[in-house]
């Protein structure tokens, strides 16, 4: 009798606990007056990386001197818009007095090898008027012929032999050979000289056009004014970064010269930035990029990425690469070179799809599950199927449709 009251009583305990469990569990799972729900709603998502850089001409040119001196006047400043071969700048010539005299010498010099040279000349000249060399050849041509043609007929009478009828052959036409190289080489030979004379006389030039060039900054031949600097391209002035009253250096070979002004095309603009390590291998040549300018407020500019630097450069301790992407002036605001700016590259989307909120999703290794409203007024967890994520909305494939409250876990 009292093990039988044992088990009733085990019996009663059990089932008295198994009650309150449930109890408690239905109390746990029932839906709060506190807590909030929300349904799956369609929208776009965009899944986007951040690069950040600045805005710079394509085509930017650097305008400098080809002579030394001081600016005299200054026909730009920055902001004016340029043509190709319109005035910048003039500078006046201030040459030392060492290379003012070097250039006096050379033009000396070579009045003088031009007079020898047109001595020669006329040398030459007189000696083909008189013809000598060729007269001598001809009287030794015209002396063999006589003596072939007499041999010829002794040759054929059979008066002498076919040797020596051969030697007189020779003979005749090594002179005729002879005859006809002297007059050719007669004629090669003065026009060696007129040559001679014609490069003394371009050297004469030459001499006193840079002597022209040293004193005036121009020549008599030439249009140009060496003086004059004058701008390279069609574009807008950037930057004059002298004044007038400045030196400048000539540029050359051994020597950049100085920076007269900048021209650059403002219509064929550049973002240039870098990027992540982590997100450069979803890039692709061609993509879009949506740029927000720092000054420019309520406005976004267009752009279509054109270049990936194929190697990275350390930065702060991560691995930047180079981007480079098209864009052009839009609307009424005027994008200025060195504007810094923001790039948002899209790298996918989905247009009109089904999302939840990423935040009321509930990461469990590879599972992903969401809290919901059942009909019972109570919470219950069902996985679902998640796919692109831009951070706040996360596009649903399965699980949960629009017509389902889903617990909004922003405060948990």
């Amino acid at each position: 009798m009292k093990k039988v009251l044992l088990i009733l009583l085990g019996i009663v305990f059990i089932a008295s606990l198994v009650f309150l469990v449930n109890y408690f569990m239905t109390q746990n799972s029932r839906v709060d007056d506190s807590q909030e729900f929300e349904t799956p709603e369609y929208v776009d998502i965009i899944k986007k990386t951040v690069a950040t850089g600045s805005v710079n001409p394509r085509k930017e040119i650097v305008i400098k001197p080809q002579v030394s001196g001081v600016i005299e006047e200054l026909y730009v400043e920055a902001g004016d818009l340029v043509k190709k071969g319109q005035r910048i700048a003039r500078i006046k010539l201030i040459p030392s007095q060492v290379n003012i005299n070097s250039a006096n010498n050379s033009v000396e010099l070579s009045k003088l090898r031009l007079k020898d040279a047109e001595r020669e000349l006329r040398r030459q000249q007189e000696m083909a008027t008189s013809n000598l060399d060729i007269n001598e050849a001809r009287l030794r041509y015209e002396n063999a012929k006589a003596e072939y043609e007499r041999n010829s007929s002794l040759y054929k009478d059979g008066v002498i032999s076919e040797r020596d009828f051969l030697q007189f052959q020779t003979d005749y036409e090594l002179r005729q050979a002879a005859f006809e190289n002297t007059k050719v080489s007669a004629q090669n030979a003065l026009k060696q000289f007129e040559v001679e004379v014609d490069v003394r006389r371009q050297e004469l030039d030459a001499a006193i056009d840079n002597l022209q060039l040293l004193k005036e900054g121009a020549s008599k031949k030439s249009k140009l004014v060496a003086n004059i600097v004058n701008s390279t391209v069609d574009g807008m002035v950037l930057e004059v970064p002298i004044k007038v009253g400045g030196s400048v250096i000539e540029r050359n070979n051994f020597n950049e010269g100085s920076t007269i002004a900048t021209v650059a095309d403002m219509n064929s603009l550049l973002f240039e930035g870098k990027i992540d390590e982590s997100d450069v291998g979803k890039l692709r040549v061609g993509m879009d990029l949506l740029l927000t300018v720092g000054a420019i407020e309520d406005q976004t500019f267009d752009a279509k990425l054109e270049f990936i630097s194929p190697k990275g450069v350390t930065e702060d301790g991560t691995v930047k690469f180079e981007i480079k992407a098209a864009l052009s002036q839009q609307g009424n605001s005027f994008l200025r070179a060195g504007y810094s700016c923001t790039a948002d590259i899209i790298l996918d989307q989905r247009e009109n799809v089904l999302s939840i909120k990423e935040r009321d999703v509930i990461y469990n290794g590879d599972t992903t599950t969401v809290e919901i409203r059942n009909s019972s007024d109570q919470l219950e967890e069902i996985d679902v199927e998640l796919g692109l994520s831009d951070g706040i909305h996360v596009e649903v494939l399965s699980g949960v449709d629009s017509t389902h409250m889903i617990l909004n876990r922003k405060n948990m």
